[in-house]
């Protein structure tokens, strides 16, 4: 079927199909941020449910994801207190692994940083729809995803 072109709207809802015909909700965040729900399901749910539920994580995705209407705006909130802080990131160097930084995308500072610290932090990546599509199916299959397992800290 032909994807209708939307823009990214902050507050949005977004349906994310997955690969074995399911599908999971997406928030639209600021500064290119989405935030994931915890709901795997095959039936369309109202935006009432779907905002009841926790949050898996929140990542940057590329605008196309949107953008392309490979994830269809159902409709649109505003923002609980959940989403107005975007969550702190890490930034490791793949040359030189004992550089690290968390990076605060509020604000747009980083810091030097501990391995420690980071270990429960996300990586300050831009995801494409297909990997974060893979990474929900897998979390709900309780595999390991090979783009987290890619961007874990070292």
């Amino acid at each position: 079927q032909l994807m209708k072109r939307q823009t990214r709207t902050v507050g949005s809802i977004v349906k994310i199909i997955l690969a074995d015909d399911s599908h999971s909700y997406g928030i639209i965040l600021d500064k290119a941020s989405i935030g994931i729900f915890n709901i795997k399901t095959k039936d369309d749910l109202l935006l009432s449910e779907i905002l009841k539920a926790d949050i898996l994580f929140i990542v940057a995705v590329y605008n196309t994801a949107i953008t392309s209407g490979r994830w269809r705006k159902i409709g649109k909130t505003n923002l609980d207190n959940r989403f107005t802080t975007l969550p702190l990131n890490f930034i490791q160097d793949s040359t030189n692994p004992e550089l690290i930084e968390i990076y605060d995308p509020n604000s747009g500072l980083s810091r030097k940083a501990s391995k420690d610290e980071c270990l429960h932090l996300e990586c300050a990546a831009v995801w494409e729809a297909a990997h974060l599509e893979s990474r929900i199916l897998d979390h709900f299959n309780s595999n390991e995803n090979i783009w987290v397992k890619q961007l874990q800290i070292k």
